[in-house]
This record gives structure tokens, sequence and C-alpha cells, in this order.
């Protein structure tokens, strides 16, 4: 497969698992294309590889995970914006949807990898720890972490079984 032939089939998946890693359109489009930048060069070593996809994947983790160790990228974080419309401007469901994210961008980078690795790229958890440079019990380790802190700050019941 040329470059040209993955980029255009992966690329929008790997926006949108940018998008999803990072929770900004924009900063997703940008990492998207400087990890493709840097597969470009690299292309004919990744297209040998086993499984190319898990490689740029493993690539834009990276990238992302570095991107918030540059001193230069540290932002402010706020509560709310002065432009944005009021919460009852928005239906109930896609209130309780950005709610979710804003937690799930809370969590730390590796256990949001995971869940989006998992729940949203639809990948096993083998293929999760390829990615990941992990194993498969350390994936299911940060899933299970990452849902019961999701679980905690939203109230819902968890899902520990008592022993007798």
């Amino acid at each position: 497969m040329t470059f040209e032939e993955y980029v255009g089939s992966r690329g929008p998946a790997l926006i949108r698992l940018a998008r999803l890693l990072t929770g900004d359109e924009h900063r997703a489009e940008d990492l998207t294309q400087d990890v493709l930048a840097r597969a470009y060069v690299h292309w004919r070593k990744i297209a040998g590889a086993d499984r190319p996809d898990v490689y740029v994947r493993r690539m834009l983790i990276n990238a992302n995970n570095s991107w918030w160790r540059r001193r230069s990228s540290r932002e402010l974080a706020v509560d709310s914006f002065a432009d944005r419309a009021d919460r009852g401007d928005l239906g109930g469901e896609t209130a309780e949807r950005d709610a979710l994210w804003r937690l799930i961008l809370g969590l730390p980078d590796r256990q949001r990898a995971v869940l989006v690795l998992r729940y949203y790229e639809d990948l096993d958890d083998a293929t999760i720890a390829q990615i990941l440079d992990c194993s498969p019990v350390t994936v299911r380790t940060h899933a299970m972490r990452a849902l019961a802190h999701l679980r905690e700050r939203c109230g819902a019941p968890t899902t520990q079984g008592s022993r007798p």
C-alpha cells in the first residue's frame, strides 16, 4: 500500500482518533498532519511492518502525549467561555455527552487512550497493548480504573461484586 492510499483510506479515522484524544478538532488535525508527515519519511519501513495502522496509531498517541510535555503548549483551562451559548440552549442528551467528555478529557493520558481505542476504535486488548507498548493486563487495568473514576464522578453505581 502506498502512503497516499493509506492516508486516503485511514486519514479520517486517524483524525477522529486524534480528536477523541485531544478534545480539540483543530489540534487533532494539526497532530494528525504532524504524525503523517513523520510517517511519510519512514513509509517504506512502516508499510513493511506487520500492521502499519498499529504503528501509526502509536505514533499519534505518543505525539499527543509529547505535546502535553512541551512547555510551549501549556494552556490555561477555564470553566466556561464568555462567547459560548448557555447550557439551557442545548438538548439534555447533548449536555450530558459534553459533561461526560469533559470527564474523559480529565483522565490520565493512558487511561483516556485505552477508552478511546477500545470503545471508539473498537480494538481488542491485544491490539491496544501493541499500540501503547504495554501488556494486555495493563490495558485492562487502565480501562478498569478509568471506568471506575467515571462512575464515581457521575454517581453511577459500581459493579464490584461482594464477597461472602
